[in-house]
C-alpha cells in the first residue's frame, strides 16, 4: 500500500513538472508556440549555450583574488580579498597574427580605403614597438606582423582600444556564420561600407537584413510582416551568442590560477602559485623532467638558454600551445606576452570594488536615437569618434548603431547608479577626495591628474600575467601592471572571453576531483 502511495505521489509530481514544462503558460493557460492562440514563442527546448569557436569554458567559483608571491616590487597593489566570478568562456590560446590579419583584410576588403583610410590605419598594430635604442630587431619590424613564420605567435603591438575593436569585429563574424549555418541568413560576400553584418543591428533594427533572409524562422504572429520567407532569429530564440569582450581582472586571474585542479569536493587544498601545480618552473613529469612550463627570461642575458638545449625554445615570444595548458586547458596564461584586460588600473581596486564580478571600468551607453539630429536610430553612415584623454578616437564603425553616455536626467529615480561614467569611482572622483565638501570649478586638476602628477588615469588599464621579456616574479597571476589604453608593447598581447548565460555548470554531474586535461599534439607552424 504504502509503495501504492509513493508511486501515484511520483506519477502526479511528474506529472506537474511535465506541464510546467509544456505548451501552456503557466501564467495564462494560453498555448505557448501556436499561432491560433496569439503566437507568442518560446524557445522551449533550449540546450544550453554553444561553446564558440576557439572557447573553453571555464566554470566559476569563489577564490582568493590577489598577490601570492611575495611582493618584490614594493607595488602592494593587490591585496588578497575573496571574490565570485561567474563561469565564463575564455580563448585557449592568445590571439595570433594570422587570428589578427584575418580582421586586417576583411576592414581593408569592406571598407573603402580611399574614403575610410582611418578605419584601417587605425588598427594596425604598431610594429615599431620591437625598436630598441642599443639592439637590433630590425627582422621583428618587418617580419613578425606578417611572416607565414609567426603565424601563430601571439600578436603584439596591440593597445587596448584595437583589442577591443577586434573582440566587437570577432563577435559579429561569430554570429553573421552561425546564421549562415543554420540556413537563416543567405551569405553576403560583397558586402561594402555600412551595408555589413552586425549582430547588434540584427537584433534591434531587423528590418535591415530583410534581403538577406535566407528562410528565416517561422512566425507565428497572425500579424506578422515577414510572410514566407521568415523572420530574423531574436535573442529569445538563443541563437545568436552573446559578445566576444576581453576578460575582466578577476576572470583572468581567476582562469590562471586554475586552483579547481588541487579541489577535493568543494575544497581547494592547496592554492597554486603559478598556473600550473607546484612552486617550481620546470616540469616535474618524470617523461618531462625539467622543462622550461613557461615562456620567460630566466636571468639576465639569458633569453632562451644554451645552444643544442634550449630551455624555453624562444628568443622572444613562441607559437601558441607550445607549453602546457593549466588545468582549465588555457595555454600560456603565464609567460609568452603578458595580456590586456578590461579594467582600469587603481593600486587599492582592492579595497573599493564589490566582491561578485568585480571590475572597474564600467561607462554606461544608451543607444542614441538622436545622433547629429536625426531624430531616429539609424545605422551609422560614417566612424562615430570621441575624445578620450585628449585624443580623437573611432569608438563605432559604419554600420553599427551610434552610443551615448546616459545622462543624469535619465538616472534620477535610480539606486543603482546615477551617472554614465564610474571608472573612478570612490577613487579618483571628487566625493573620494579630501575635498569632496566643496564644489569641482572648471579646470580644476582631479584626483589622478594624468601627465602632470601621476601616471594613473581614467583611461590607463590593466594587463596581466608575465611574458618573454619578464623574469619568473610577474609569471604569478596575481601581479599587475598598467598602461595606457591607447599604448603598446612589443610583450603585450590580448584573448577574447565570453559570458556564461543560465546553468552555471555545463552538465550536471560533479567528481569528487577535477579530471586531467586533454593536451594538443603541437605541431611546428601549425595548429
Amino acid at each position: 500500500m504504502n509503495k501504492f502511495i509513493q508511486f501515484s505521489i511520483a506519477t502526479f509530481a511528474a506529472a506537474l513538472l511535465a506541464s510546467c514544462a509544456g505548451t501552456e503558460s503557466n501564467t495564462t493557460g494560453w498555448a505557448i508556440n501556436n499561432k491560433k492562440n496569439g503566437g507568442f514563442q518560446s524557445n522551449l527546448s533550449y540546450k544550453g549555450q554553444e561553446t564558440g569557436p576557439g572557447l573553453v569554458f571555464v566554470e566559476g567559483g569563489t577564490f582568493m583574488m590577489g598577490q601570492v608571491e611575495e611582493d618584490a616590487v614594493k607595488d602592494w597593489n593587490n591585496i588578497p580579498r575573496r571574490v565570485t566570478v561567474s563561469s565564463f568562456y575564455m580563448d585557449e590560446n592568445e590571439v595570433t597574427n594570422v587570428d589578427y590579419r584575418e580582421y586586417l583584410y576583411w576592414l581593408r576588403r569592406v571598407y573603402d580605403y580611399d574614403y575610410y583610410p582611418e578605419i584601417y590605419k587605425s588598427a594596425l598594430p604598431d610594429t615599431l614597438v620591437w625598436r630598441d635604442k642599443l639592439a637590433y630587431n630590425d627582422n621583428f619590424v618587418e617580419n613578425y606582423l606578417r611572416h607565414p613564420a609567426y603565424n601563430y605567435y601571439p600578436v603584439v603591438g596591440v593597445n587596448w582600444l584595437q583589442a577591443q575593436r577586434f573582440c566587437s569585429w570577432r563577435t559579429d563574424r561569430v554570429n553573421e556564420s552561425i546564421l549562415i549555418e543554420k540556413g537563416i541568413l543567405r551569405e553576403m560576400p560583397d558586402q561594402m561600407d555600412a551595408d555589413h553584418f552586425n549582430t547588434e543591428v540584427y537584433l534591434y533594427k531587423q528590418g535591415e537584413y530583410v534581403q538577406q533572409n535566407k528562410k528565416g524562422l517561422k512566425d507565428l504572429n497572425p500579424t506578422s510582416i515577414y510572410g514566407k520567407e521568415g523572420r530574423p532569429a531574436r535573442i529569445e530564440d538563443g541563437v545568436v551568442l552573446p559578445k566576444y569582450r576581453l576578460p575582466t581582472e578577476a576572470e583572468w586571474e581567476y582562469a590562471a590560477y586554475a586552483d579547481g585542479g588541487k579541489r577535493m569536493y568543494n575544497r581547494v587544498v592547496d592554492k597554486n602559485k603559478y598556473t600550473w601545480n607546484g612552486n617550481a618552473t620546470r616540469n616535474s613529469s618524470k617523461q618531462d623532467r625539467g622543462d622550461i612550463l613557461a615562456n620567460y627570461k630566466r636571468g639576465r642575458g639569458d633569453n632562451m638558454g644554451t645552444s643544442g638545449w634550449l630551455n624555453d625554445q624562444a628568443d622572444v615570444t613562441m607559437q601558441v600551445r607550445f607549453y602546457p595548458p593549466n588545468d582549465f586547458g588555457l595555454y600560456d596564461m603565464a609567460g609568452n606576452v603578458a595580456e590586456w584586460v578590461m579594467d582600469v588600473y587603481r593600486p587599492v581596486t582592492s579595497s573599493d570594488v564589490t566582491d561578485f564580478r568585480a571590475f572597474r571600468g564600467n561607462e554606461f551607453k544608451h543607444y542614441d536615437k538622436n545622433y547629429q539630429d536625426i531624430g531616429s536610430l539609424e545605422v551609422l553612415q560614417d566612424p562615430q569618434k570621441e575624445v578620450r584623454n585628449g585624443d580623437t578616437v573611432i569608438v563605432r564603425l559604419p554600420g553599427q548603431l551610434p552610443t551615448r553616455d546616459v545622462t543624469v536626467e535619465e538616472t534620477v529615480t535610480r539606486r543603482n547608479y546615477s551617472k554614465s561614467d564610474y571608472r573612478d569611482y570612490l577613487d579618483g572622483d571628487t566625493e573620494s577626495s579630501k575635498d569632496y565638501s566643496n564644489p569641482t570649478t572648471e579646470g580644476e586638476a582631479p584626483m589622478y591628474d594624468y601627465g602632470n602628477k601621476t601616471l594613473i588615469g581614467n583611461t590607463t588599464r590593466v594587463y596581466k600575467g608575465g611574458s618573454w621579456k619578464d623574469r619568473a616574479y610577474w609569471l604569478s597571476p596575481g601581479t599587475r601592471r598598467y598602461l595606457e589604453e591607447d599604448q603598446s608593447k612589443d610583450y603585450i598581447g590580448f584573448r577574447c572571453a565570453m559570458d556564461r548565460v543560465g546553468f552555471q555548470n555545463e552538465n550536471s554531474s560533479r567528481s569528487k576531483r577535477p579530471s586531467k586535461v586533454k593536451r594538443h599534439n603541437f605541431k611546428r607552424y601549425q595548429m
